[in-house]
C-alpha cells in the first residue's frame, strides 16, 4: 500500500492535518436488517444493515478517492470517466478523441503565490469551489493522462458539456483502481465568481519499501458561467511543466549529493 505525507516544503506551507494522496478502501457489505432475503444458514448467524448500493455514479471507491480530492459527492451521481463508454453510462455525448486545445495565455493562469494570486486566495477559492461541487446533481470526472506524458490528469467538474472535451483531449491511460492523481482540475459551471489559477504543492509519497519520497502534485481550479476549454488547458500545461521542473530540480540535487559521498 502506499501513501502520501505531506512536509513543510520552501514553494508552500503546509497544515500537517491536510492531506493528499492514496486511498485505499476496503469494500464493505452488509444486508437487510430483517434477514428476509438472507439464506436460512445466514439468518442463523446474524443479520446486517443494508443491501450493497452500487450503479453507475455510486462507487464507493470512487467515492472515497473524491473524498481524498476534496470533493464529496452528496447527490451521490459521481461518474469516473476513462473512455467513451463511460461518457454514454454518464448519459453525455461521445466526441471524437485525441482532439487539440490551444490553450490560453498564461495570465489567465496564475499560480498560487504569485504577485498576481496569493495562497490564501487560491485555498479560499478552492474550497469553495470543492464544496460547490460537492453540492453539483451530477459530477464528471474525465480521467487520463497528460498529452505525450504518463502524468495522471483528473478533471472533477459539474459540466456535462465540457466533461467529455475533456475526456477527448486527454490520452487514454490504463484503467486502475482510483487514486489520487499528480494534477487534478477542479472545473466549476454556473457560478457569476469568474477565477482561474493553480498551485503546485510537494509532498513524500510512501513507497511499498517505507521509504520516502519526495514529488509534487498540482491543482487547478477554473469557475465561471461557462468556463473556457482553454483556460483549463492552460492550467493543465503550467502543472505539467511545473512538475516537470520540480523533478528535474530534485535530480540534480540527488546527482550533487552522490558526488560529495
Amino acid at each position: 500500500m502506499q501513501r502520501s505525507v505531506l512536509r513543510f516544503v520552501s514553494r508552500r506551507t503546509f497544515d500537517t492535518s491536510m492531506t493528499s494522496g492514496k486511498w485505499v478502501l476496503m469494500p464493505i457489505r452488509s444486508f437487510a436488517t430483517d434477514g428476509s432475503a438472507l439464506p436460512e444458514s445466514l439468518n442463523r448467524i446474524g443479520a446486517a444493515d443494508i443491501f450493497p448500493n452500487e450503479y453507475p455514479g455510486q462507487n464507493y471507491m470512487f467515492n472515497w478517492c473524491l473524498n481524498g480530492d476534496g470533493v464529496t459527492p452528496l447527490k451521490k451521481a459521481a461518474f469516473r470517466i476513462m473512455k467513451p463508454l463511460d461518457l454514454r453510462i454518464a448519459g453525455l455525448e461521445v466526441p471524437k478523441m485525441g482532439v487539440k486545445v490551444k490553450a490560453a495565455t498564461a495570465k489567465k493562469m496564475p499560480e498560487a503565490g504569485s504577485d498576481e494570486l496569493t495562497f490564501e486566495t487560491f485555498d479560499e477559492i478552492s474550497q469553495r469551489t470543492k464544496d460547490l461541487l460537492s453540492l453539483s446533481e451530477k459530477i464528471f470526472c474525465p480521467e487520463g493522462d497528460f498529452p505525450g506524458t504518463r502524468t495522471g490528469v483528473r478533471v472533477i467538474t459539474n459540466s456535462a458539456a465540457l466533461a467529455p472535451k475533456l475526456l477527448a483531449y486527454l490520452e487514454r491511460a490504463p484503467r486502475r483502481d482510483p487514486e489520487s492523481q499528480p494534477i487534478t482540475a477542479y472545473v466549476l459551471e454556473g457560478t457569476e465568481e469568474e477565477f482561474s489559477g493553480y498551485a503546485i504543492e510537494e509532498i513524500e509519497d510512501e513507497a511499498e519499501d517505507g521509504s520516502l519520497v519526495a514529488k509534487s502534485v498540482a491543482a487547478v481550479v477554473v469557475v465561471g458561467i461557462k468556463p473556457d476549454i482553454k483556460v483549463v488547458v492552460a492550467g493543465l500545461e503550467l502543472s505539467q511543466k511545473g512538475l516537470e521542473a520540480d523533478e528535474a530540480e530534485r535530480a540534480a540535487k540527488r546527482a550533487a549529493e552522490a558526488e560529495d559521498e
